[in-house]
């Protein structure tokens, strides 16, 4: 089996002949106390602790950053000049009131995410092949942006296709454009299959969400092949870690990222059990950040890799959350192969329920599955081509309680 392209982009990018355990560990070491050195000269955030360490070991015992510090002090995090920042990406942190917390990227930042991309879309697109891309591009160096330069540099095409698009504008760009592979969010790819059929499409990489078991299964049911998960975050440069052939978890871009998992109280756990995802950015210019708590849980997978590779893997995340979460309603709800798309209204009394169905039978599937003992309303629609309003139509997908 071949080894995972995140070690031909690690010795590229570190000029080492070989991925070990013992080399990663050394490059992890040196770019920590790197990063501690800075602090210090430039009197950053985290100028109050130690300017090198002995052993990763030793990070154990620094304190955590949180999502409420990032927001508070984004700005303080900054570890170079306004001038250098190519991009800022702005976001309202759940649960304050005040400013969101900002993430700021280099020139070089962006350069390293663009080569994991790289890696990762590396294992499955070909060159001469066609990529739909169902991010978000909102400008220069933006998430859908850095992807499509990826796809461009592999020696494919990337079809911009964004999110937001009417079912009737993705059966078009299916029939017209006839891309091979596809890059988005789990949800949005399997509402768009349901809805418009796969078409040309052989391949998908999903990420930007968490992707329940049941999407998941329905998605390689559909295309009969593999998915080919990613995970990444504003705070570790938009790219985190990339599935291989193995499909046995995601390598993560170790030289640039040092990755632990923590339980409720804080401790760091052994490799195999589950528990909070928490990053060092190490390779971040702009703004590296120190044991920040990402929310996400997920578990380190032991071992080597089967595809040869020692770099670390983690397993599939999922945000840390309440019970009664949509990552719940959508492991449920998607069960029903006719369900292309649904939205939800909790009020005080009942829940209220529209779901866009591509048959009757559905509609009944729905109505079993609702019995859970709460009150629900039920709107439902059948989805049809003919439909005017359901052609131009948009994802119904928008989750708010009232």
């Amino acid at each position: 089996m071949k080894r995972t392209n995140i070690d031909e982009m690690i010795c590229k990018q570190e000029g080492i002949a070989e991925v070990t355990r013992e080399a990663l560990n050394k490059i992890q070491l040196a770019k920590l106390n790197a990063v501690l050195k800075r602090e210090k000269e430039r009197e950053g955030f985290y100028r109050n602790l130690p300017e090198k360490l002995e052993n990763l070991d030793a990070l154990k015992t620094f304190p955590f950053t949180t999502e409420s510090e990032l927001a508070k002090n984004s700005g303080r995090m900054l570890l170079c000049s306004q001038g250098e920042v190519q991009r800022v990406i702005s976001e309202q942190t759940s649960g304050t009131t005040g400013a969101g917390k900002r993430v700021f990227y280099t020139e070089r930042d962006c350069e390293h995410t663009i080569e994991l991309f790289m890696a990762g879309l590396g294992e499955f697109i070909y060159p001469g092949s066609t990529t739909m891309v169902a991010m978000p591009f909102s400008g220069p160096f933006s998430l859908g942006e850095l992807i499509a330069e990826a796809i461009r540099r592999i020696g494919a095409k990337p079809l911009l296709t964004g999110t937001g698009r009417t079912y009737g504008e993705l059966k078009t760009i299916l029939e017209k454009e006839q891309p091979d592979t596809y890059v988005g969010m789990p949800v949005a790819l399997l509402s768009m299959l349901r809805m418009c059929g796969k078409g040309s499409i052989k391949r998908a990489l999903v990420s930007g969400d968490a992707c329940p078991e049941t999407v998941m299964n329905a998605i390689e049911k559909i295309l009969e092949t593999q998915l080919w998960p990613h995970y990444g975050s504003r705070e570790m440069g938009l790219g985190g870690a990339i599935c291989c052939a193995a499909h046995d978890g995601m390598h993560m871009r170790e030289n640039h990222c040092i990755m632990e998992i923590i339980d409720e109280k804080g401790n760091v756990l052994p490799d195999g059990e589950w528990g909070e995802l928490v990053i060092t950015t190490i390779g971040m210019e702009a703004q590296p950040l120190i044991r920040y708590r990402t929310g996400d849980c997920t578990r380190i997978i032991p071992g080597r890799c089967i595809c040869g590779s020692e770099v670390k893997r983690l397993d599939f995340v999922k945000r840390i959350s309440q019970p009664g979460t949509i990552r719940e309603m959508d492991d449920v709800l998607f069960q029903i192969p006719e369900l292309v798309d649904y939205s939800v209204r909790i009020t005080e009394d009942k829940k209220e329920i529209t779901a866009l169905l591509t048959s009757d039978k559905g509609m009944e599937s729905l109505r079993n599955v609702l019995t859970d003992g709460d009150t629900i309303s039920l709107n439902c629609r059948k989805a049809e081509w003919k439909d005017t309003a359901l052609y131009s139509a948009k994802r119904v997908i928008l989750y708010y309680t009232g």
